[in-house]
């Protein structure tokens, strides 16, 4: 078979359902492979919607997502949704095209070196410069994203190579590679900090959600009473609505999350990325650290663990879990429970008073229009931090957020993403700034038959930038923005549009847009 049909047929070996990208001249023979497969090829609107919609499918499913871009410029548009995927640890294959492998050597058009360029974003990638490797790539690109830690990969596919012969087969694909059980004498350590604590307190991060450890962790909680405070991407670790919960860890309006922390005499993370938040924010020399996670710890002064546990994180905890049931290990919950009241009241106050209203006083409202399964994804800005510290999430992988590169312009193509991987509602959650990043893709949504609900918050600036400049400052220069009519611009693309001018309002067009037609919420905020 011709090298690109191999290629393909290795990707329905892999259990690959969409390819997510745009065409190129130079692919045109793998585009014609696709055709005759059982792969979606899914053409997007910009290379960066669908290295962002690989990446949530990745995050979602843990099956890696796939990118496709051709050279040159599709191949640099496709960098920063790969790096998104990279740094929040999603599982992506990116495959890009490449000119003829007899032009390389020299300048010539739109030929620069992907393979160097991808780099420092992936986890592994190669050059296809050979029919008779695609097979063993394919299969290694897949097998080193998904595996724990997951991330992205890159194959670059030259246009001879694509149209060359092969009597290669697909490899056949074993059981999953998983991570060792637990050192039996450190776990023994962490019983004995555990049984020498106080104040315990976990703080779960995106390993918890990402390794399908919720349900362990929950058992543990369960058990011990000891509290938990997650991370942007830990949220749904343990369910908001846990008596345990402490939300996130900026979460409270006078910091009692953060409070908690500081009060802890044993802070044991669970699947904790230091790329995700600074552990200078909330770490203490003076508190015992243990870290739980696939890898070891990262040598940095603000997070220097007393134990490692590196090791399988779901297993690690049910070990624990199963231990604390058996020895009936409890703590008091009274250093804590204050705390957690206060940020329960926090989060559920809704609006007050006439609009605008700000990010944290709608997020009530959208909550009660959502099911514990729903899944919210959050662009990045304001909006995101409010989302993070505010917004009750109950179940792991219902709230998604970026928080290790952070890149703008993710909720909308990530939003068509969540809405083909999950049969949950869906609503894709934005800035104004970031909605017009990628607005774009609502007509591959549309194109798809998508039915999703996007929530625009519009204060015409780039505001969490506008914040951080007047703290620093007490002026803001640089980030004032104009906006389109977005009811005019919904209808364009033949979707429902709604400005709710008031609290009821606001709550009926949830109700309304959630589960039904893709619909576009566009509400002002100060």
């Amino acid at each position: 078979m011709l090298a690109s049909d191999l290629l393909v047929a290795c990707l329905e070996r892999e259990g690959v359902e969409y390819v997510f990208g745009l065409p190129g001249e130079e692919m045109e023979q793998l585009l014609f492979s696709l055709r005759e497969s059982d792969v979606q090829f899914i053409p997007t609107r910009h290379e960066q919607g669908a290295a962002f919609m690989a990446d949530v499918h990745g995050r979602l499913t843990g099956d890696a997502g796939v990118c496709l871009a051709t050279l040159g410029p599709g191949a640099t548009n496709l960098l920063t949704g790969v790096a998104d995927a990279h740094l929040d640890k999603s599982p992506v294959v990116a495959i890009t095209a490449q000119g003829g492998l007899e032009r390389l050597h020299k300048e010539s058009h739109q030929a620069i070196d992907i393979v160097d360029m991808f780099e420092p974003i992936t986890k592994w990638n190669t050059q296809l410069n050979d029919p008779d490797i695609v097979h063993e790539s394919v299969r290694k690109a897949f097998k080193l994203a998904e595996h724990e830690k997951p991330g992205a990969t890159h194959l670059e596919l030259p246009e001879d190579v694509a149209s060359e012969l092969t009597a290669k087969r697909p490899l056949s694909i074993g059981d999953p590679v998983g991570s060792p059980a637990p050192n039996a004498d450190s776990l023994e350590r962490v019983r004995s900090l555990f049984s020498e604590a106080d104040r315990p307190l976990i703080v779960a991060g995106n390993g918890a959600v990402r390794t399908r450890a919720s349900t362990h962790l929950r058992q543990f909680v369960e058990a011990t009473d000891v509290p938990v405070v997650s991370t942007y991407m830990g949220k749904g670790a343990v369910s908001d609505a846990d008596e345990r919960s402490l939300m996130t860890l900026d979460s409270g309006a006078h910091r009692e999350a953060a409070t908690a922390i500081e009060d802890a005499d044993l802070l044991v993370t669970v699947g904790y990325d230091i790329a995700e938040h600074d552990p200078a924010d909330w770490s203490h020399e003076s508190t015992t650290l243990v870290h739980i996670d696939s890898e070891p710890a990262e040598v940095y002064e603000a997070y220097n663990p007393e134990i490692e546990v590196v090791a399988d994180i779901a297993r690690t905890i049910e070990l624990l879990a199963g231990w604390a049931e058996s020895d009936g290990i409890a703590f008091e919950r009274d250093w804590y429970t204050a705390l957690r009241q206060h940020i329960v009241s926090d989060v559920s106050r809704g609006p007050i008073g006439d609009p605008p209203f700000t990010v944290r006083e709608v997020l009530p409202l959208l909550r009660e229009s959502m099911a514990a399964e729903d899944v919210l994804l959050s662009d990045v800005g304001s909006h995101k931090m409010a989302i993070a510290q505010n917004f009750q999430t109950h179940e792991p992988n219902t709230c998604i957020i970026s928080n290790g590169l952070a890149s703008m312009g993710i909720a909308v193509p990530g939003g068509l993403a969540a809405d083909l991987a999950t049969d949950a509602n869906v609503v894709a959650v934005t800035g104004d700034g970031g909605f017009l990043m990628n607005a774009a893709e609502i007509e591959t949504a549309t194109r798809l038959g998508c039915s999703y609900t996007i929530v625009v918050f519009t204060d015409d600036d780039y505001g969490l930038i506008s914040k951080k400049q007047r703290d620093h400052t007490g002026e803001s220069f640089g980030t004032g923005l104009t906006n389109p009519d977005f009811m005019t611009f919904a209808e364009s693309f033949g979707i429902e549009g709604y400005r709710p001018e008031s609290v009821e309002e606001v709550r009926e067009a949830f109700d309304a847009a959630i589960g039904g037609e893709m619909t576009l919420i566009e509400i002002p905020v100060r």
